[in-house]
């Protein structure tokens, strides 16, 4: 199960994305928003990680204008690995390389065509591990300092 939010500038972006993932057949949850009305990134981007914390999603995907809040907003949560990505090398490597378990997207960065390809390489590409496990859990260690 994949969790999905966004705050008012991404909600276009993450009701594409959300139609996407239903064509895939992948189940997720979506934590809003709902609409274009005003609300704060912040409060978005943990309502989707603490279901990847909790283990009841897998991973996450978050939409703002640029991708840039949420992805600093999540990555202050314990357990979370953001990343904000707007190509297939930065996407596949950091799920390849860094086990990133959230993708954001920026809504007035890239398309909705690119963004469901990018979601792809992200659902769809392992972590390598081997010497990339002890990077991670030097990073993950940085939560605890």
């Amino acid at each position: 199960m994949i969790a999905i939010s966004s705050d008012h500038a991404g909600y276009p972006l993450k009701e594409a994305l959300r139609h996407y993932l239903e064509a895939c057949g992948v189940e997720y949850r979506d934590c809003g928003a709902y609409d274009t009305n005003s609300v704060d990134y912040p409060l978005q981007a943990k309502k989707a990680c603490d279901l990847v914390v909790s283990g009841e999603c897998e991973k996450a995907i978050l939409c703002c204008g640029t991708g840039i809040g949420m992805s600093m907003a999540a990555n202050k949560i314990k357990g979370i690995r953001a990343a904000c990505c707007t190509d297939y090398f930065s996407v596949k490597f950091t799920r390849l390389h860094n086990d990133a378990n959230v993708l954001c997207l920026g809504a007035r960065v890239i398309g909705a065509g690119s963004a469901e390809e990018l979601v792809n390489v992200f659902l769809n590409t392992p972590f390598e591990g081997g010497r990339h496990q002890r990077r991670v859990d030097q990073v993950m260690a940085l939560e605890n300092e």
